[in-house]
């Protein structure tokens, strides 16, 4: 398994422009809260001085505020709007696993980095990996917006999976989809028209994908 250095990815906006980016989009309304509040929460975080030096410092908010098909068609790609694989009825369903959340709307996810080292790594083999190097994976809501912040982490042959996301089964046990963003090549059931749109899809938890690295985090603050 290759053991390359990630790929370098541009430094997040300040928080404050995080903000004013998500306002842009309409997220605030989608999560119900208003703009003020936005700006208030983003104002508080760069004040205290929580953003990262690295600007690596991502402003989130909660899945159960804005669920995950609802930001897709936010993301943006060569003018063409993401999209849920028509074999992933269920995105909603993919909830945090094994992963602690703050107990707040917004919140913070620091030390961003898309893992691109764990190319064609199997998710079974870098969910220990990641939990050895202290690093928490991201959920797919995180990921999508790292990507509404920072379009350049999403680029061909260099995308991610979001392996904090998983879906528990009716029997108890866990589905062996795991969540994975990157970019559409226009074939299949995709569409012509969809080719290099940003596509939210799913790969199997003991597969290996050369063009998918793991997202991951250093941890989550309120």
């Amino acid at each position: 398994m290759p053991d390359t250095a990630s790929a370098a990815v541009t430094p997040l906006p300040p928080l404050t422009s995080q903000a004013e980016r998500l306002i842009e989009l309409g997220v605030h309304e989608l999560a119900g809260m208003t703009a003020d509040d936005l700006r208030a929460f983003a104002a508080a975080g760069a004040a205290a001085g929580t953003a990262d030096a690295g600007n690596d410092t991502l402003l989130a908010v909660h899945p159960g505020r804005v669920a995950a098909s609802a930001l897709v068609p936010l993301l943006q790609r060569d003018g063409k709007s993401g999209f849920v694989v028509v074999d992933m009825p269920d995105v909603d369903d993919f909830a945090p696993h094994g992963i602690g959340l703050p107990d707040a709307p917004l919140y913070l996810v620091t030390g961003i980095d898309r893992g691109d080292r764990m190319a064609n790594w199997s998710p079974e083999e870098a969910l220990p990996a990641l939990t050895e190097e202290h690093r928490s994976p991201l959920l797919l809501t995180e990921g999508i917006h790292w990507v509404l912040q920072q379009p350049a982490a999403l680029e061909r042959n260099h995308c991610f999976m979001t392996i904090g996301s998983r879906l528990r089964k009716a029997n108890g046990a866990l589905d062996t989809r795991t969540p994975a963003i990157w970019i559409s090549n226009g074939s299949g059931r995709d569409g012509r028209e969809r080719r290099n749109a940003p596509k939210v899809g799913w790969c199997w938890w003991g597969n290996r994908h050369t063009w998918l690295g793991f997202a991951s985090a250093t941890g989550r603050r309120p």
